[in-house]
């Protein structure tokens, strides 16, 4: 049973140096419930998505989310994201193995075979680096990260529940919201944890609320599709050694929906109006897309009517309505 946490929680745990920073952009990553997003070639328009990461995205710039979940562009790999799947790969797995085998050293023993199978799927990402020495220092880094994690909770007294759970509501006159949910442990009392990795570091002091929206989306959807609110959302950034903790409630569930359908009816209104406005930032330093932003000089590609359509369920004003 884990003690109560009435507000948000900001737990520090200093211990091993901190890998170098590099700045945390939000890609789409390995196995994104977007994903699942019918293929441009559907013959027919199905129910539009929604994860917390592309709510995000619209929030951060609606132009980044027509690339994304409208064009559909390709990102190149970065060595800051294939970490991040490499580290999660781990973790996930970590729990295959009795409760006391669960160690930091067994952790590190699995990076070799786990880089193995994320080359195997996306063999790009080897490319990031030059030559063996680059390698090495990239899986030491991994390594420094899973050894922070271990500082942060002990595995060997958590029995998950549930481990890369994809979950799905389809919201009443909105999108079906999705999102892949990278723990869920139950307390004998019945309690339910829902627990997130992080492989880079936490926001500033008085800045969590933001980091939370992912949580709070997980929270929503588990709470309207199981009837259970969870009892604690816990943010587990590998980082800076940071555990960010928060005890939802059904209020405040009641208004993150009231959220979630203003972002969906801004994103609606984007589509029809076929007006997706760059908003820039600081990420735009890092934005794979930055060649085709209006902001930098760029020309984005005319949006099919029919993509808007299978992503947002509505058509742009000026396009004609397919007929038959």
């Amino acid at each position: 049973m884990w003690a109560a946490a009435p507000t948000l929680v900001r737990v520090t745990i200093l211990d091993a140096p901190t890998p170098p920073a590099e700045p945390e952009v939000s890609a789409p990553p390995a196995g994104d419930p977007d994903a699942a997003v019918v293929a441009v070639d559907a013959p027919r328009v199905t129910r539009p998505g929604l994860s917390p990461s592309r709510a995000g995205d619209f929030l951060q710039c609606p132009l980044l989310f027509r690339f994304r979940v409208v064009d559909r562009l390709p990102e190149p790999p970065s060595p800051a994201a294939a970490r991040g799947t490499l580290v999660h790969a781990v973790l996930e797995h970590l729990f295959d193995l009795p409760a006391v085998e669960r160690t930091v050293q067994a952790a590190n023993a699995m990076l070799p075979g786990r880089w193995a199978e994320l080359l195997a799927e996306r063999p790009e990402i080897g490319e990031l680096f030059p030559d063996e020495g680059a390698l090495a220092e990239w899986l030491t880094s991994a390594e420094t990260l899973l050894a922070r994690y271990f500082t942060l909770e002990d595995p060997t007294r958590v029995e998950p529940r549930e481990r890369e759970l994809f979950v799905t509501h389809d919201l009443p006159e909105g999108p079906q919201l999705r999102g892949i949910v990278d723990r869920v442990d139950v307390a004998p009392n019945g309690w339910v944890r829902v627990v997130d990795y992080k492989t880079g570091k936490s926001p500033r002091a008085g800045y969590e609320s933001g980091a939370m929206f992912q949580m709070r989306f997980y929270a929503y959807v588990i709470w309207r599709t199981r009837g259970v609110l969870p009892k604690r959302l816990q943010l587990e950034y590998l980082g800076d050694g940071v555990v960010l903790q928060h005890e939802p409630t059904e209020p405040e569930m009641q208004t993150f929906e009231a959220r979630i359908r203003s972002i969906w009816a801004g994103i609606q209104d984007a589509a029809r109006a076929d007006d997706w406005r760059p908003r820039t930032s600081r990420l735009c330093d890092w934005c794979a897309h930055r060649d085709l932003c209006p902001q930098f000089g760029g020309t984005p590609p005319a949006a099919d009517p029919d993509a808007v359509e299978r992503a947002t369920g509505v058509r742009p004003h000026a396009a004609a309505p397919v007929v038959g």
